[in-house]
């Protein structure tokens, strides 16, 4: 398959970039393609003015450079997966920014639908699991990035992988290295078996 791993974090050496990094190493291993989108370094404008927002009456619309550049790097692509830390119970403002420009009418809804087989999620939460899903957070989440995002434009084939406690406290310097050399490892396994499911 041909992957695009597309990021958001505004240091090119957090977990975020790592967890990318870890990733797309397995994606190799697994025999995969892919390009990664890091949306800070490419200085991607999240902010919609009206060249590309929505025309109900004209599904053909034609929309600017930015965006138009992002939808043939999707069209290219076999499946989409997004890599952020949790803000707010939510991605960064950037990609948001990114999909309400991008994920378009015409292109991702409407007589149209986001032209790729898969969409996954990984997502960094700074709370521990248990304190993340006392409330339903996870839940949340997955509703709206599965069902409102992904299903809405098409895509059935969604999950979202949540990685806790990225902001954990430690008694020790051997357990916080422990619990992150276990997050970067988790992030190659999901690369290296990312479709297998599909494969059966």
């Amino acid at each position: 398959m041909k992957i695009l791993a597309v990021t958001a974090h505004p240091r090119s050496d957090s977990l975020t970039a790592n967890i990318t990094k870890r990733f797309t190493a397995g994606l190799s291993e697994g025999g995969h393609e892919y390009e990664i989108v890091d949306l800070y370094a490419e200085q991607f404008n999240p902010l919609v003015f009206p060249e590309d927002e929505a025309d109900w009456d004209n599904p053909n619309k034609v929309y600017s450079e930015e965006v138009r550049r992002e939808m043939k790097r999707i069209e290219a692509s076999d499946a989409l997966v997004y890599i952020f830390p949790v803000w707010w119970y939510s991605m960064p403002a950037l990609m948001k920014g990114y999909i309400d420009r991008v994920w378009n009418y015409g292109f991702a809804y409407g007589p149209k639908k986001l032209p790729v087989q898969k969409v996954s999620w990984i997502a960094m939460v700074g709370f521990p699991e248990e304190k993340y899903k006392k409330r339903d957070y996870d839940r949340m989440m997955e509703h709206h990035l599965n069902i409102g995002l992904a299903g809405y434009c098409g895509v059935k084939d969604s999950n979202v992988h949540f990685m806790y406690n990225t902001l954990g406290e430690f008694e020790d310097l051997a357990e916080k290295e422990k619990h992150f050399t276990g997050l970067l490892d988790e992030a190659y396994q999901l690369g290296a078996s990312f479709g297998e499911e599909n494969r059966a």
